[in-house]
């Protein structure tokens, strides 16, 4: 008989703390640490000697979920079909992981209560940390605050967005990852995904350290609000949220190429630049109409301008340096912004001081979303290599691409009747190089850039 959940109810910062600190919560973490310590990439044991001893490990495991679930009695049939898998994925020998059956039983959409907790243990590689399908654990909180509640049940609706809070964690998230999607996990068939979740906190105090570093370098002065946000994390992760809120559901809607992300498909990584960018100039755009509308309560209009300062300085100043050059499509979509504003004239390098014109910022930073929206709107009618072109046209005339790149001396250039593939193979890895300014910010940033690694919204900055 299929156990009923209990009703959700949101941990007090006192029983946060408890778990956090309980002997059951770090016995789980370490055994998982040494777990995967015995694992190979595909999650399976690289050994079969180690049999015994990951049996052993995966007892101690199954031991804390059992005594840590009084606390997470709204979870119950996640937890008790987790401890099932991990029983048959032991009693198997521990080849490849299958947790279709738990992830199933895990829907946390369906609890978007402030501060609730989980209790999150899956085989899966974290996206921008590991690609290895390891045992991972993550104590998170539910972040969903009153005016991120009213917006998703009226303009923005987005049932599967799960915006969260990092409690504690498992090596694989001691790095850069700030998502937790269901699709990471190991299964041995693809569902249909209901849910995904984005780690608020750790987006926020990078983003407040990465500017408060390029503030100071560039010598920008902050507008008041703007420095407020820097200042107060709790601010930041609100304003998060609501960016993410907008930019999660903006990926299916508009009008889009047939598939947006032309899913397992290779194509050119400008594409994706466009793509990712065009979603958060979308959040920009109806932060805009948000924060005019004379119906917006006092709240949720301060919040829609702080996103539009949030837009702004994480895509010129962390995106557009950050991670390698190789086919660095969010670090091109940043690069474009910056290159956009500076050329129309709004964003000025001057006597080495950075400034903005604020005042004059929103028609310009709308005015490049309504570029990438007509380009999305002309592709249904354009062939796919046609549109390919014309988004390279779109970004060329605004970022200068590599002087050795084939894609910048023209179509006449390019093996136009070869296989698509040979034609994405002629995009450079670094297809658009930093310019001087972000070559000389990027050796000052890179170390604070580095040193985000692994915070969270507890991390002083």
């Amino acid at each position: 008989m299929t156990q009923i959940s209990a009703k959700p109810i949101p941990a007090s910062d006192a029983e946060v703390l408890q778990i956090a600190n309980s002997e059951a919560w770090l016995s789980l973490k370490a055994a998982v640490a040494q777990f995967q310590g015995l694992q190979a990439k595909d999650g399976s044991l690289t050994d079969a000697s180690t049999t015994a001893q990951a049996t052993e490990l995966i007892d101690t495991v199954i031991g804390s979920i059992r005594d840590l679930q009084v606390h997470f009695e709204h979870d119950a049939e996640y937890l008790e079909q987790l401890v099932r898998d991990l029983q048959k994925w032991s009693d198997a020998g521990f080849g490849v992981p299958d947790f279709l059956d738990s992830l199933l039983q895990f829907q946390p959409q369906t609890q978007r209560i402030d501060g609730l907790m989980h209790l999150v243990l899956f085989p899966m590689y974290t996206q921008n940390g590991s690609t290895n399908r390891h045992l991972e654990a993550v104590l998170v909180q539910v972040m969903w605050p009153e005016f991120i509640a009213n917006l998703e049940s009226k303009d923005y609706t987005n049932s599967l967005f799960v915006p969260l809070r990092f409690v504690d964690f498992t090596d694989g998230y001691d790095t850069n990852s700030a998502v937790l999607f269901p699709e990471s996990v190991a299964i041995r068939e693809t569902p249909s995904f209901t849910w995904g979740a984005i780690f608020q906190d750790r987006e926020a105090v990078r983003f407040r350290k990465v500017l408060q570093a390029a503030a100071e370098i560039t010598n920008l002065q902050l507008p008041a609000d703007a420095a407020e946000l820097l200042a107060d994390q709790h601010l930041s992760e609100e304003t998060f949220i609501m960016w993410d809120l907008i930019h999660d559901r903006t990926h299916m809607r508009g009008d889009l190429p047939f598939d947006p992300f032309m899913i397992k498909q290779r194509m050119p990584f400008f594409l994706y630049s466009l793509e990712e960018l065009r979603c958060d100039l979308t959040a920009f755009r109806e932060s805009m109409k948000i924060a005019s509308d004379p119906k917006t309560d006092e709240k949720t209009a301060k919040m829609a301008k702080l996103v539009q300062y949030a837009v702004i300085f994480d895509r010129i100043f962390r995106f557009s340096i950050t991670g390698s050059r190789v086919r660095n499509y969010d670090g091109l979509g940043g690069q474009l912004l910056f290159a956009w504003m500076h050329q129309h004239h709004v964003l000025h390098w001057t006597d080495t001081k950075l400034s903005i014109d604020w005042d004059q910022v929103p028609e310009v930073v709308a005015a490049l979303g309504d570029a990438i929206d007509e380009l999305y709107w002309k592709s249904i009618d354009r062939p796919k290599l046609a549109h390919w072109l014309a988004a390279y046209e779109l970004v060329s005339a605004t970022v200068t691409p590599n002087p050795a790149s084939q894609w910048a001396k023209g179509p006449d250039a390019l093996p136009l009747t070869a296989p698509l593939k040979e034609i994405t193979d002629q995009v450079m890895d670094d297809e658009f190089p930093l310019s001087m300014f972000y070559e000389a910010l990027s050796k000052k940033m890179s170390s604070v850039i580095e040193s985000t690694k692994g915070m969270t919204g507890a991390t002083e900055i």
